[in-house]
């Protein structure tokens, strides 16, 4: 296959992307030359602790990171080949909401408490296509049947609804307009478990009716194992580790990846304590030198101290940013 043909089964490139907030007389390093890819109809789990520059990444494709206190200093988004950093604003506009839409984390808080749910999804509809007034309550009400709430309920406010109906709501206006791409941050994070599971069975089946490719950002490897098809594992602003949810789950290569899995607990075996990984996540307004996991990593040799390691491909379409796999061998260096 071509290289024309590759790129246009990729729906989002993002290319050496950095971005820095200036805060305080500090520079918070939240990404650094960050590069990922999400294929046409492909949901790509997004895993990493908080803070570790998941949300930023996702706003940074949007284009609504504030600014100030941040800045994208480096790198490439782009969007059906076209880079998005190169847009006006008034183009961006036409991009968020109708290309590419967002779910946040906590639907309380993306709701307009004195609005009616029906009119803040006629809102996206009518910034994005030329309908009638009578058309986009006629839409409205369609999409709020669609993610399974009675369209009698359309004038109702948020207030009225339990918090995984808001996130039903929410989205609904995030599809409103089907969108190619849409990323969830953390939806369900705010929600029950019993809740949890019927919203991710809502957006599963969504992505499929739509056709859309999906960003899901999470801290819960259970999620991924579910919907997801490909995973990327960010650590303090750096993916460490990118491939296919079964090479990722299945085969685990960076020493991060490795430390999140053994973490899980298992029904299948009795254990006295969780494991866990020893130390904090870097300051980010202070990044050690080297691998930015050397101060936790139990394969630290003296290269990691100083280098920070390139993207290794250790089976095709997996890479883990890791010295201990710089020669494929898949073999640790020697331990300081």
């Amino acid at each position: 296959m071509s290289e024309a043909n590759m790129n246009e089964d990729k729906l989002l490139q993002i290319k050496d992307l950095s971005v820095e907030y200036r805060t305080g007389g500090k520079i918070v390093h939240a990404v650094n030359g960050l590069s990922l890819e999400v294929g046409r109809g492909e949901t790509l789990g997004f895993v990493g602790e908080t803070g570790a520059g998941k949300t930023t990444t996702s706003l940074s494709v949007l284009r609504i990171l504030p600014d100030p206190p941040s800045k994208i200093t480096s790198g490439e988004i782009f969007f059906e080949g076209v880079d998005l950093l190169k847009k006006s604003p008034e183009e961006m506009r036409g991009v968020r909401g109708k290309e590419i839409a967002m779910i946040f984390q906590d639907p309380m808080t993306s709701l307009d408490p004195v609005i009616t749910v029906s009119k803040q999804i006629q809102e996206m509809i009518k910034l994005h296509e030329k309908v009638t007034p009578s058309e986009a309550v006629t839409k409205a009400e369609a999409m709020l049947e669609i993610v399974g709430i009675k369209k009698e309920r359309a004038n109702d406010y948020p207030h009225q609804f339990s918090g995984g109906m808001k996130q039903r709501v929410v989205i609904a206006i995030a599809l409103a307009c089907n969108p190619k791409l849409l990323i969830a941050d953390e939806p369900t994070t705010a929600l029950d478990v019993t809740i949890q599971a019927q919203v991710l069975e809502l957006m599963k089946e969504l992505k499929n009716k739509y056709d859309m490719s999906m960003i899901m950002i999470t801290h819960d490897l259970g999620i991924v194992a579910e919907i997801c098809d490909t995973v990327a594992i960010m650590y303090a602003g750096n993916i460490v580790e990118y491939g296919a949810a079964q090479q990722i789950y299945e085969d685990h290569k960076h020493p991060y990846t490795i430390a999140l899995f053994n973490s899980i607990p298992s029904i299948d075996t009795e254990i006295e304590e969780l494991s866990v990984i020893p130390g904090l996540p870097p300051d980010p307004t202070n990044l050690p030198p080297g691998c930015p996991f050397n101060p936790r990593c139990d394969h630290v040799s003296e290269r990691c101290l100083i280098e920070a390691p390139g993207n290794y491909e250790v089976e095709p379409g997996h890479f883990v940013k890791c010295f201990s796999y710089s020669n494929i061998s898949g073999d640790m260096e020697n331990e300081v």
